[in-house]
Order: structure tokens, then C-alpha cells, then sequence
């Protein structure tokens, strides 16, 4: 099943056409990354994680949920192709607050336009790109708020983000294609595997042009370029009622979900 790309459009309430061209990418990008949240409550629900594109389309655009990596940038890809972008699906270590060498669990996408490859990541929650970057080392580039730089590090790659302390390694990678096995073993480790963050926390994260907002467990931070402010969320419906009324998530009253308490 491919997405439906006017049922897409009005999910993340895109009004421009899909022309593959780096403006359009642009533009897909924002709209993507800023209205479908980086979010893991299935598995804290203990629903499976699927990736075929028939589940992805519909939970992502028709149930109105969000998801992470694997789920965002499948979906994005493959809206991609059928507007006539050639893509390369990529994985990346992931190293912010990292204390050793990681698996390869996170994915990208490598995105031809105007000649050239782009990185586009929709799934990296609130730290991720808005827009798309040139996919090698460059200078620092500004996006609204937030600035970014691919650095190179030997044969790998870098994705940095600028923060006050300095410049932060969000993840390294390499432009080895991957392929829908590569994503099923990653998929099924990260959304099962007892040592996973995804089966211990929850995440609801969606970036922005001038803040980030992110939940995690029941802490509800804002970050900005000047600082971050948080407050914690009282109780089981009030965590309810952030959901839907900060990132658009609506569950059933009553639901619980089942992380680690702080």
C-alpha cells in the first residue's frame, strides 16, 4: 500500500504540490518534522511496532499518531518516491548522551535534489532537522532557531547540533544503503529488547522553528534558543490531556502506560 499523498498532505497541512525538486523537499520536510510527533506509546502499550507501509500509513496518517525513526522515515520515503525523488535509506549510531559505542538503530534518509544528496531525517524527535542539509561535511547552517553542520570523522559522518555548551554529536553515519531487513532487526531490538530506552520511557517529542517540545516520562519541557523550562505533569489524565492538547495525540480515558516512574 502506497500513502495516499492527499490524505498526507492534509496531515501535516501541506498545501504545495510535490514537484521533486529541493524546494518541495524543503517544504515536505518542515511540514513533516513540525506536525507529526516523535512518539513510542505503542510499545509502552504493548502493541507491536510495524513497518510495512500499509500499517505505517495507517497509523501515522489516518490514526492521527506519530511514531519514531523507522515509522517516520519509512513514511517519508516512500512519499518521496511517488513524488519522484530518488532516496537512499541510511543508519546512523546514535551518540547524544552516549557513554560508548551504539548499534546502528536509528534511520535516514540520503535524498537526491538539484543535483546534489541531501540528508532528511523526520524521526529524530525534538534535536532533528527541520529542513534538509547537504549530505557532507559544510558549515554550519541556520534553521530558524537552531543550527546544524555535518562534519566528517574519518569515513564517517557527523550530524552536529549547536548548542550553548558547544557543538553536540547527534549521530555518525555512513551512505551504506540499507535495506527493510537491516530496519526489521534494528525495529524489533529497539522496540523489544529489555535494555531498550522505548520499552522503559516515554517519548513524545515534536521540534519547531522556535521551541522544542518534549515529554518525557511526566516531565513536559520547552526548549528554546535563550533556555528550557519544564514542569511535571500530575497524574495519569492530565498526562492524557498534555498529550492531546500539546502534541495532538488523542487516547481513550483511562489509558495507562507502562514506563519506568522517575
Amino acid at each position: 500500500m502506497l500513502p495516499d499523498l492527499r490524505a498526507y498532505a492534509s496531515r501535516i497541512e501541506y498545501a504545495g504540490d510535490f514537484a521533486p525538486s529541493l524546494e518541495t523537499l524543503r517544504a515536505l520536510h518542515l511540514a513533516h518534522a513540525t506536525h507529526i510527533p516523535f512518539e513510542n506509546l505503542d510499545i509502552l502499550l504493548g502493541r507491536p511496532i510495524r513497518l510495512d507501509l500499509e500499517s505505517v500509513c495507517a497509523k501515522l496518517i489516518e490514526g492521527r499518531r506519530g511514531g519514531y525513526c523507522f515509522e517516520q522515515n519509512a513514511l517519508f520515503a516512500a512519499v518521496l518516491e511517488m513524488a519522484g525523488f530518488r532516496v537512499r535509506r541510511l543508519a546512523a549510531r546514535v551518540r547524544s548522551g552516549a557513554t560508548g559505542v551504539r548499534p546502528r538503530l536509528h534511520m535516514l534518509l540520503g535524498v537526491e535534489a538539484e543535483g546534489e544528496l541531501w540528508l532528511a531525517d523526520v524521526g529524530f524527535g525534538a534535536d532533528g532537522l527541520l529542513h534538509p542539509l547537504p549530505l557532507r561535511p559544510g558549515d554550519a547552517v541556520s534553521q530558524f532557531a537552531w543550527a546544524y553542520r555535518i562534519v566528517g570523522e574519518g569515513d564517517l559522518l557527523v550530524l552536529q547540533s549547536d548548542r550553548p555548551e558547544g557543538w553536540l554529536d547527534l549521530y555518525s553515519f555512513t551512505l551504506e544503503e540499507q535495506y527493510p531487513i537491516d530496519y526489521e532487526v534494528s525495529n524489533h531490538f529497539t522496540s523489544t529488547h529489555p535494555t531498550s530506552i522505548f520499552g522503559k520511557m516515554l517519548l513524545v517529542q515534536t521540534p519547531g522553528p522556535e521551541r522544542r517540545l518534549m515529554l518525557i516520562n511526566r516531565k513536559l519541557m520547552e526548549r528554546r534558543a535563550d533556555g528550557t523550562s519544564e514542569r511535571l505533569v500530575d497524574g495519569d489524565e492530565e498526562l492524557l490531556e498534555v498529550l492531546a492538547g500539546s502534541f495532538g495525540l488523542h487516547f481513550p480515558a483511562g489509558t495507562r502506560f507502562a514506563f519506568q516512574e522517575s
